[in-house]
């Protein structure tokens, strides 16, 4: 696989001929042309255009987003000779640059693309790049590292808005163990979080009463463990169990039929 990075040049044919089409006089600034007469297209995409039918012409399989290009090869060898030939393409023809710094021959388990990646098993899968899992938690983190001074019902409404966005476009992959261990650490989190409300043993001894929780387990209360460790233990899973998360509204990262 090879990714190339386009940057736009001083100058292009392909954006000259499409402004010109438009009725832009010289003096105009062709970016400005085609802004106004495709206001929700990037101009990248309107460039590019041509470089999509070479390829297509050439027979590649490839994905582009605006001026990032995947094309797919099945060698190295390969991968170095058609990057060697559209760079060639994209510099002359089109008279674009090509950030040479972030474009690359690699495996498609080495790159990532609009936050995906692919496995490295021999069926190989669409998964989400690890860049996009440490952004995920670290914004779970943020949320509720702040749940300390706010109700667990506001909590809730602004990990439940976060968690469906994410869903809606990470639920593409196709490594749903990876969404089902995510759903299970949001949780565990959750569970940290309150044992830090709850702050003393007398009132998280009410509290894990409240939650039905009883017999000895009720004696976590008096642990001196941390949040983390407690959050994993018998009587939080019990008290504050998946349903009880449920019923306060948070979604689950696996799609449910």
């Amino acid at each position: 696989m090879l990714r190339l990075l386009v940057a736009e040049g001083n100058t292009s044919a392909g954006r000259r001929r499409i402004a010109e089409s438009a009725g832009a006089t010289p003096a105009e600034s062709y970016a400005d042309v085609l802004r106004a007469i495709a206001p929700d297209a990037k101009v990248d995409n309107l460039v590019l255009d041509e470089l999509d039918r070479e390829l297509e012409c050439r027979g590649h399989r490839f994905v582009r987003y605006a001026d990032d290009c995947n094309i797919y090869v099945r060698s190295e060898r390969a991968g170095q000779r058609v990057m060697q030939s559209i760079t060639r393409f994209i510099k002359q023809k089109l008279k674009l640059k090509v950030n040479e710094a972030k474009s690359a021959v690699a495996q498609p388990q080495e790159r990532k693309f609009l936050g995906f990646s692919f496995t490295a098993d021999p069926d190989t899968k669409r998964t989400i790049a690890p860049k996009s899992l440490e952004r995920f938690k670290r914004r779970i983190r943020e949320i509720t590292r702040g749940a300390k001074g706010v109700s667990i019902k506001t909590t809730m409404e602004e990990l439940a808005k976060y968690l469906r966005g994410w869903r809606g476009y990470f639920g593409f992959c196709e490594t749903s163990e990876v969404l089902i261990a995510f759903t299970r650490w949001v949780r565990l989190r959750l569970r940290a979080a309150l044992w830090r409300q709850w702050k003393t043993p007398g009132r998280r001894r009410a509290a894990l009463i409240a939650q039905g929780v009883s017999g000895e387990l009720r004696n976590t209360a008096g642990s001196g463990r941390g949040p983390w460790n407690i959050a994993r233990s018998k009587a939080l899973s019990v008290g504050l169990s998946n349903a009880y998360f449920k019923l306060l509204g948070l979604p689950t990262l696996v799609e449910t039929r």
